[in-house]
């Protein structure tokens, strides 16, 4: 990391600073985890269709214990998200979330109450459901070879190795005759996880087959009661370090491992603490007593949670309430539109009276 550096400062390229900083970011501000399997996105169509994914849009933490820095804008945005890129035009932008702003207001006097905000949300996040829904009807039919509705452990193990390169029709024929897989430890623990996770998404009476709702939570476990509280189980064997049932606040906001090495990444490190902390002292332990319960996390983590949404709203809100009156206006939202965008608009209080 620290040869990298120098030789992107040498260069003295902007692009290639705001880069590193990206990487800093990825390598440095997350937390200790113990377990393999991550459930990482990764560039390859086929393995994305068989791994669950690390990042659930619309939850405001990952599946393997982050924090998801895009939460706000998913909840504001819902589909529309992607529309609003770095680069695209300001003028384009501010229309769109002009546009957002009125169908948020539904009582159309030109301010976002916190319940406005808060059914809002709670529609883009039933939104985010339904992507999920029609994604998996995709993959389920890439997993079920044989079309009878069902996916065995087997078939899908054998789609997973061979997303990770592994010979289809050489890994079938072994499975099928019980012979032993030659495949290495690291993604031994990754099936090992996955067969775990694969038998509780296996509702009752347990048949090893899942049908394609089962699957679903299988993919999506906060669509699933009981695979909401699976995935709280495995967050709190990533993070628990004393074993005793609850996350102290030290455990939460535990670092990676070994020294940082310069100034950009402490910084960076400072933030995710703090950002770690306020979350896990105002909203995550809710009767305040200094530890975080599985009850209380499985609470934060459901997304359909309406007091969630309620007490996400008024936070929301009280980012950009600039006159205290605890509504949102429009001028507020577009002042403060890269929290809620992801994208910083110029001059936007001068033409925001002509074009709303």
């Amino acid at each position: 990391m620290v040869s990298k550096q120098v030789f992107l400062c040498s260069l003295g390229s902007f692009y290639l600073s705001l880069l590193l900083v990206f990487l800093l970011m990825d390598v440095y501000a997350r937390p200790a985890n113990s377990s393999v399997l991550k459930y990482k996105a990764v560039d390859n169509k086929d393995e994305n269709e068989v791994l669950p994914p690390d990042h659930l849009n619309g939850l405001k933490m990952e599946m393997d214990g982050h924090l998801n820095k895009d939460f706000h804008q998913e909840v504001f945005l819902g589909k529309e998200m992607e529309e609003f890129e770095e680069d695209s035009e300001p003028q384009k932008n501010r229309r769109k979330l002009m546009v957002i702003f009125s169908k948020v207001d539904r009582n159309k006097d030109r301010r976002i109450s916190a319940k406005e905000l808060q059914r809002w949300i709670m529609e883009k996040t039933e939104e985010h459901f339904q992507e999920a829904v029609e994604e998996s009807k995709v993959h389920f039919l890439a997993v079920d070879p044989d079309g009878d509705g069902y996916v065995s452990w087997d078939e899908y193990k054998i789609k997973f190795l061979a997303s990770k390169g592994l010979n289809e029709k050489e890994i079938a024929e072994k499975v099928k005759n019980n012979e032993e897989l030659k495949i290495d430890d690291e993604t031994q623990e990754v099936l090992d996880n996955l067969k775990d996770r694969w038998f509780q998404a296996d509702s009752p009476p347990a048949d090893q087959l899942l049908t394609e709702e089962e699957f679903l939570a299988f993919l999506h476990p906060e669509r699933s009661r009981g695979m909401l509280q699976f995935m709280v189980k495995e967050i709190f064997r990533d993070l628990d370090q004393d074993g005793d049932k609850k996350l102290s606040l030290s455990e939460f906001i535990s670092l990676p491992v070994g020294t940082v090495e310069d100034q950009k990444a402490q910084e960076i490190d400072d933030d995710w603490v703090k950002d770690r902390r306020k979350e896990f002292e105002e909203v995550i332990d809710a009767n305040r007593d200094g530890t975080v319960t599985m009850e209380e996390l499985e609470e934060y983590m459901d997304p359909m949670n309406e007091h969630n949404a309620l007490n996400e709203a008024k936070q929301m809100i009280a980012v950009a309430d600039e006159n205290q009156n605890h509504d949102l206006e429009l001028e507020e939202i577009l002042k403060y539109s890269e929290y809620f965008t992801g994208s910083k608009l110029m001059d936007y209080a001068r033409n925001v009276h002509e074009e709303f």
